[in-house]
């Protein structure tokens, strides 16, 4: 029988005896094995997991096969040490020493790699000015560790700053504090004025200056606020229609694009008979001379796809207007040049002429229809006549053609006869 941890064969009272103190380690009666380190083994731990391979094997009982064993490296400069910036190792060389620099003489680095004055002669042909050789670290950093941009970022550098811009600020409120003590002093021998005068005249300090802004924001030296507000008199978009249906209001640009009242009548909404009646931000890109502007730029637009260079919307706005104004009237010369010749070869200018304002009028004629369509009360409208004369007599007839029937046959009334073309012959019996 081999040992559970490496030891070679036990003999069968040395295996049972093994098996027995393991079971009173398991049920707490034997006190629970160390390890090399001291720590106690749990005894529960399977054999797989405390039975170390055979290629990190020690010999020994424990769990250190089951831990870290390489060396963790250091992620932060707090954790090693950092490089020695400008600090050289040794006094100065007397001479020329093989293999060093032959510019400053140390041999921490080659001549390419030189921080320092390129010389007219080195120090390897003058031997004079000889240099140390500087502290090189090796530092052996993590993946991260490289790539950190704050990595040997040294927090008294910034502390430092601070102190200084610290005394910077006290001396600028001692200063604001002498002047306005001057001008004290100067306005009670003058005139006698209120303090508050003067320091309203010389303007407060930097952190009062922004108190009195609101939804403002102050610029650091031109002390310039840029204001989005509206007026408080005014209504507010979003309480011009409290349908959630309506348009849409967005409270980080404070603007509402669609008509907040779009799908009302103007008679059952009461604000849009108001002076003050609005209609959206949209609307106004399509009032006043919006459109025409518009029309400016797309027609640079396309000048300059067709290679005029020199109709450009921004760089030249006066000279785009001229030519565009050019343009719509040569476009309008044209369109009524062609619609003239067609005028002139079909005809039809009688019908692009406006009805006559007469005609135009509403008539104060009444009438009343039943269901049935007859003229209950009121002038009835005349009858519509036919394109045809009416009332015409051909070939002597008194009757119209249809007016007697006989023997399946249309006829005159007035002679009898069935055929169309026959001439009347007068009233037969």
């Amino acid at each position: 029988m081999s040992n559970t941890y490496g030891g070679g064969r036990l003999s069968r009272d040395d295996y049972r005896k093994q098996k027995e103190l393991e079971a009173a380690r398991k049920a707490g009666t034997a006190p629970a094995e160390l390890d090399e380190d001291g720590n106690e083994i749990n005894p529960h731990i399977p054999t797989f997991m405390s039975q170390a391979p055979w290629y990190i094997s020690t010999g020994k009982t424990g769990l250190q096969h089951q831990r870290k064993w390489q060396k963790e490296q250091p992620t932060t400069i707090s954790d090693t040490k950092w490089y020695k910036r400008g600090e050289r190792i040794g006094a100065a060389p007397t001479k020329f020493r093989r293999g060093a620099c032959e510019n400053c003489g140390a041999q921490s680095h080659r001549t390419k790699d030189c921080m320092e004055r390129p010389r007219k002669k080195g120090a390897r042909w003058t031997g004079k000015d000889m240099k140390a050789d500087e502290a090189i670290d090796q530092i052996d950093l993590s993946y991260d560790a490289k790539r950190d941009m704050w990595n040997g970022y040294d927090g008294r550098e910034h502390r430092r700053l601070m102190q200084e811009w610290e005394l910077v600020e006290e001396a600028r409120r001692k200063r604001k504090a002498t002047e306005l003590d001057d001008a004290r002093a100067k306005a009670k021998e003058k005139e006698g004025a209120a303090p508050a005068s003067i320091e309203e005249q010389l303007g407060s300090s930097d952190e009062d200056e922004g108190a009195g802004l609101d939804d403002a924001t102050a610029s650091g030296k031109s002390k310039s606020t840029v204001r989005n507000l509206r007026i408080r008199e005014d209504t507010a978009k979003y309480l011009r229609n409290l349908d959630p249906e309506s348009a849409f209001y967005d409270p980080k640009t404070r603007s509402m694009r669609e008509n907040p009242y779009a799908g009302k009548k103007a008679d059952e909404d009461a604000a849009t008979t108001q002076p003050a009646y609005y209609a959206g931000d949209n609307f106004i890109r399509y009032s006043s001379e919006v459109q025409e502007i518009r029309k400016r730029e797309v027609f640079a637009w396309e000048a300059g796809e067709r290679g005029n260079s020199s109709a450009h919307f921004q760089a030249n706005p006066t000279q785009t207007a001229l030519m565009y104004g050019e343009f719509v009237n040569k476009r309008d010369t044209i369109k009524n040049s062609r619609q003239q010749a067609l005028l002139e070869q079909y005809g039809g200018q009688e019908h692009l002429e406006a009805p006559a304002p007469e005609l135009m009028r509403p008539e104060e004629r009444y009438v009343e229809y039943s269901r049935t369509g007859q003229v209950v009360a009121g002038d009835a409208q005349p009858a519509a006549r036919s394109r045809y004369r009416e009332d015409m007599r051909r070939l002597n007839h008194t009757a119209v053609f249809g007016s007697w029937w006989s023997d399946g046959q249309w006829g005159y009334a007035c002679c009898k006869q069935t055929m169309k073309n026959a001439y009347c012959t007068g009233a037969t019996e």
